[in-house]
Parts: C-alpha cells; structure tokens; sequence
C-alpha cells in the first residue's frame, strides 16, 4: 500500500528530497548553518553563550532562547509555536550545566518554505550549535511524515503534499553520534534510555489513530537513520 503513491517529484513514500547543509556561512554569527530539504531552506544562527539568563530561568543552567523569523510578514501564532518546538529540542540535546548562567541565542531565518519547515529548522539550529562548539550530548535529525486520506504515509512532504494531507507527525530522533559524547560521560549516562529508542520531540497536527502514528514513527525512525548518515558525514572535516 505504501510505494505507488505518485509524488509529483518523483520520489517514493519513503524518500527524502535531496538535503544540503553549509555550516559557517555568517561572519558575525558564533555559529551559523544553511540547511535545506528540497526548496526548504532554512538559515540558522548562533550568538553566546553570553553572561546571564533571562528571567525565570534557572541560573545554574544555560538559558537557550530561540527567535524565528519569518521569511516576509510578522510573526503569528505558528512562528511562536515553532519557537517554543525548537527551543525545547534544543534544551533537551545541549549540555546545560557546563555554562551556567549564560544566554545562548538561535535565530532561525526561513529562507524559503516547501513543506516540512519545522523540521529542516531544527536540523538547521542543530548544525549551527555545533558549528559554534556549543556542548551537546549528543545531535537531533528532525523529519515529518505526513498521513493522507486512504491512510498512506509520506516522508519529508512538499507544500502541496502538506496542504492535501489529513494529518501530520514532525518527529525529532537523538543521532546516535558518539563522537559528540566524551566517552567518560557516556557511562555516567548510562541509567538513561539508550537514544536508539528514544524520541526527543514529538507534535502531531490533525487526527491520528495509534497505530498510524506508530508507523509514521517507524518510517521517520528509518529516516532519521539516513538523516544521522548525512549529518556525520557533513560535520567531518573537508
């Protein structure tokens, strides 16, 4: 039931578009990021880890806040939602306690939206953080699997797959990047989940049955697999 689905692209179900990321591309940034899933691209930029927290955060952690910017207009209700999604990814994969009370701040800049935005924003934040050495326990791949009317699931949906579908997953999977991890702090850790089963970031838009759900979780997983493959060989250095 899965494979003939016809895409306008091309591609299968479970195919991702084509994905490229350029890190350092700002000058005056900390750390910066280009990453784009097809026509989606995304520009992300980070500045910090500066001296002090915002109120109400605790000041013996690090404090990350997140700014979107739309790519024209102001910014609305999904932009706040897609700030607090991405700002809680991204508290959940950094190491909090190595500067505490400090400010890092993420500007995500959209270039361009064909769907699945969310998404190609957190890749794009996650490239960036380490692109300003920012410690991170370990990197996220971010995907969204989208279900349409007969109950097939497509992967990393364009905009005209998007608006046509009658649900929506954005998943966000810890990469199973160990050289990230210091191996000393890796057995301290080692009460925790292990990351292959764990999801970091879950939202669903739209109705979804369990068993749907489970399988755009099964599909985004696969994915994310490619996703971590791509990102580890894109971090290497030239």
């Amino acid at each position: 039931m899965g494979m003939e689905i016809d895409r306008a692209d091309g591609r299968t179900a479970n195919q991702i578009r084509p994905l490229s990321c350029s890190r350092g591309v700002l000058n005056r940034a900390h750390g910066s990021a280009s990453w784009s899933q097809g026509e989606t691209k995304v520009l992300a930029a980070v500045y910090g880890p500066k001296a002090g927290t915002k109120k109400n955060e605790n000041p013996e952690k690090a404090c990350i806040e997140v700014i979107w910017k739309p790519k024209t207009g102001q910014i609305g209700k999904q932009e706040k939602e897609n700030e607090m999604i991405v700002r809680r990814t991204l508290q959940s994969i950094c190491l909090l306690t190595v500067h505490p009370n400090t400010t890092t701040s993420v500007i995500i800049q959209v270039v361009n939206d064909d769907g699945a935005l969310l998404p190609c924003a957190i890749n794009a934040a996650c490239a960036a953080l380490v692109d300003a050495g920012i410690p991170m326990k370990h990197l996220a791949v971010a995907i969204c699997c989208c279900l349409g009317e007969s109950k097939y699931v497509l992967l990393d949906p364009d905009k005209s797959e998007e608006q046509k579908m009658k649900a929506s997953v954005h998943l966000v999977f810890p990469n199973t990047l160990h050289s990230v991890i210091p191996k000393e702090e890796e057995s301290s850790k080692a009460g925790d989940e292990p990351l292959e089963c764990g999801i970091i970031t879950s939202v669903a838009h739209g109705t979804l049955e369990v068993e749907d759900y489970m399988r755009c979780v099964k599909r985004g997983r696969a994915a994310g697999a490619k996703l971590s493959e791509y990102l580890r060989r894109s971090f290497q250095p030239n």
